[in-house]
């Protein structure tokens, strides 16, 4: 007997799903000094802490933090949500298999064992993006700790010891923002998984659309080349203060 009547192609489907969306994943934290908007991003947060540590008033800083709070905690509560609405759709397995059968989309009718699967696979997205997200939270709760316990801008620090509060500071920040961006992904490859529903080569199909999407974003938009003409430009400001000041 066949595991959730699921066939070979579909273990194929689901197999290419897993191997590309965690391969993504590692590819992005890899490519730690690539030329991704996402590692971009990260040195423009280095910059933003450096700049945080030479305010005064750090109220601008802790208004931005939470909002990215806020933006998380959404996505964490509309996770939950989900995640309640598909457990629910297992007590009504039979209603919606007879809804899903009649559906000419679907191809030919799959079991209700290969619909307990698919419907499973959505489950446990959704409960790794609501994970993702709820530690994304704790990760800029910590982030705001750190904010405020730097030292006064008045208060005179050695060079190391800027740089050192700068570079952890900027790496907490980074991890949480990786984070929330591993929930995010999940909802992209969770719209890959409807694939499912319709036909294995369909499954992969949609995850190979989702991906190039995904890649696309990350090394060749518009978003990518702005940040790097902005960063350019911080770099220069640093180099003239440099020179200004010798």
């Amino acid at each position: 007997m066949r595991p959730f009547d699921l066939t070979t192609l579909d273990w194929v489907a689901l197999a290419f799903f897993a191997t590309v969306w965690f391969g993504y994943g590692l590819l992005m934290d890899r490519l730690a000094h690539g030329g991704t908007l996402n590692q971009r991003l990260r040195a423009i947060r280095r910059t933003w802490m450096g700049e945080m540590l030479r305010r005064e008033n750090r109220m601008a800083d802790s208004a931005l933090l939470g909002h990215l709070i806020h933006s998380v905690s959404f996505f964490a509560s509309a996770t939950l949500l989900v995640v309640a609405a598909l457990s629910g759709a297992f007590g009504a397995l039979d209603t919606l298999h007879a809804a899903l059968s009649e559906l000419a989309i679907t191809g030919a009718p799959i079991s209700r064992r290969a619909l307990e699967a698919r419907l499973l696979l959505l489950l446990v997205i959704f409960v790794y993006a609501f994970f993702k997200f709820t530690w994304a939270i704790r990760q800029y709760n910590y982030c705001c700790a750190l904010i405020g316990a730097a030292p006064p801008a008045s208060e005179p620090i050695a060079p190391e010891r800027r740089a050192a509060l700068t570079r952890q500071a900027a790496e907490v920040l980074s991890v949480a923002v990786a984070t929330f961006n591993g929930g995010l992904r999940a909802y992209y490859f969770a719209l890959a998984a409807l694939g499912w529903f319709v036909h294995p080569l369909v499954f992969i199909g949609t995850v190979l659309w989702i991906v190039l999407v995904l890649l696309r974003r990350q090394f060749f938009s518009h978003t990518l080349r702005s940040v790097q003409a902005y960063e350019a430009v911080l770099q220069t400001d640093d180099s003239s203060a440099k020179v200004s000041r010798e």
